[in-house]
């Protein structure tokens, strides 16, 4: 505990002491003598030259901010916001959770690899853990856009079967094996370096993963496996949506012309007729209408569902392109050890996984720009504003067809208040009551096409 309280406060003291020198700021003598310990580490063998302005570390300190400030954005509009309580937003949740902690954890001690020329700065002890929580969070990361994929896959193509197991609860589930198996990808890092230090330092000074068979096992694992799941499912989803929209197109337009608007006007008196006959206190017009706004109801769906797939589409494209520069630099500097520039693939490395760390504070800017639900949170929360949006009173609407008045039908519309303050304040709990005689059909006297309200409560 009293080693781990030290590396700590090694840790906050040099990352300190680096910004105070990045942006040569002189506060106080406190802030000189924490520039002095930057310059001069305790075993003497690491300094960064005077005089030198590092701007690009600075950019990477506002990426920093930026990637942990837009992920808890996520979280609490996942929280807080009820629209976006289903199972892949969830997943997004999780996500996101595991973006902050990259640039709560893994980012700035990359920062001040950096800053420190890639000398490890830090207690030799803590490289190891370092290396695991960089693999655990973009474990997680491809895992969860995995598990996005396969349940969105399922969902679209049996929506029966996977209704019955979409609970807040299975999605939990799901979530919780993500991270078992991003977790069990990790651990062996820090068993493997600490028993043999060789495994996690390259010349004994850079902390880096130097065992050729787990960086081979551990790539095509964490990260080419489950990118050929998430690019396979998604693809099929795409094909699924597109069939269910065509044959919806198909089969609503070879039955909408049996049943034209003129025919359903011409037979409304009728039908009205001969149902009141029969049963005087049932509406006919809602059967009629049925089949004309279930076509569309039902494409409407589907358009939502291509929505949301194109945004998580462009979340995987983006992850796609940024992280696969690394994982495909870090597989060829094993296969070409000898063949290969081995400093040109370090530099290139060194590159390519700020790359895929810059990925981990895009994905809040993604749904920002094409979620209108995400963006009115993400304005509402900077504006400190966290109180959810007031509801309209349900409005429940009961026809009652009434053969006393010539064709003329009683409308009941019961008005309940979704807001528990209003219930309390009002002076009877029993939801207000408006009734109005509306024609269900032109009568004979044109001059009779009336819709008289009787009372409101």
């Amino acid at each position: 505990m009293v080693n781990l309280r030290k590396a700590v406060h090694s840790f906050l003291v040099h990352l300190i002491g680096l910004l105070v020198w990045q942006c040569d700021i002189s506060v106080s003598p406190v802030a000189a003598i924490v520039t002095d310990i930057f310059n001069a580490s305790d075993d003497g063998r690491v300094g960064v030259p005077g005089g030198v302005q590092n701007w690009p570390a600075l950019a990477i300190v506002i990426i920093i901010i930026l990637t942990i400030g837009g992920n808890i954005l996520v979280i609490m509009a996942v929280r807080f916001e009820k629209k976006l309580h289903n199972a892949t937003n969830y997943f997004l949740m999780s996500l996101a959770i595991a973006d902050m902690l990259v640039g709560l954890l893994v980012m700035p001690t990359s920062l001040l690899a950096i800053l420190y020329d890639y000398v490890w700065p830090l207690p030799r002890p803590l490289c190891p853990v370092w290396i695991s929580l960089d693999v655990l969070f973009s474990t997680a990361s491809i895992m969860h856009l995995c598990a996005i994929s396969l349940d969105r896959y399922v969902a679209i193509r049996n929506p029966i079967e996977h209704s019955r197991f979409n609970s807040r609860t299975k999605a939990i589930m799901k979530i919780a094996i993500v991270w078992a198996i991003s977790i069990g990808v990790s651990v062996p890092i820090p068993v493997l370096g600490l028993r043999d230090e060789s495994k996690v330092f390259a010349r004994n000074t850079t902390c880096a993963l130097t065992d050729p068979n787990f960086v081979l096992i551990g790539s095509f694992v964490a990260f080419f496996i489950p990118l050929t799941i998430m690019v396979f499912t998604y693809l099929l989803t795409i094909y699924v949506l597109r069939r269910q929209a065509l044959m919806l197109l198909r089969g609503h337009t070879e039955e909408l012309p049996k049943i034209s608007l003129d025919f359903l006007k011409c037979c409304k008196k009728n039908a009205t007729e001969e149902d009141n006959a029969a049963n005087p206190n049932q509406d006919v017009r809602p059967r009629l209408r049925k089949k004309e706004k279930r076509p569309r109801g039902t494409m409407q769906a589907i358009n939502n569902e291509r929505k949301a797939s194109k945004v998580l589409g462009i979340v995987f494209f983006v992850f796609l392109v940024m992280w696969c520069p690394f994982f495909i630099t870090n597989i060829l500097s094993v296969l070409c050890e000898k063949a290969c520039n081995q400093q040109l693939m370090e530099k290139l490395l060194n590159v390519f996984v700020w790359i895929g760390y810059v990925c981990s504070g895009i994905n809040p800017l993604v749904y920002t720009l094409f979620n209108k639900v995400y963006r009115r949170a993400f304005a509402n929360y900077l504006r400190c504003n966290y109180k959810p949006e007031k509801k309209p009173p349900v409005r429940q609407i009961q026809r009652i067809a009434a053969t006393a008045l010539s064709g003329r039908e009683l409308n009941v519309n019961i008005y309940r208040p979704t807001n528990e303050r209003v219930i309390k304040k009002a002076d009877d709990n029993e939801p207000g009551i408006e009734m109005q005689v509306e024609n269900l059909e032109l009568p004979e006297n044109p001059s009779n096409v009336v819709s008289e309200r009787i009372s409101s409560v």
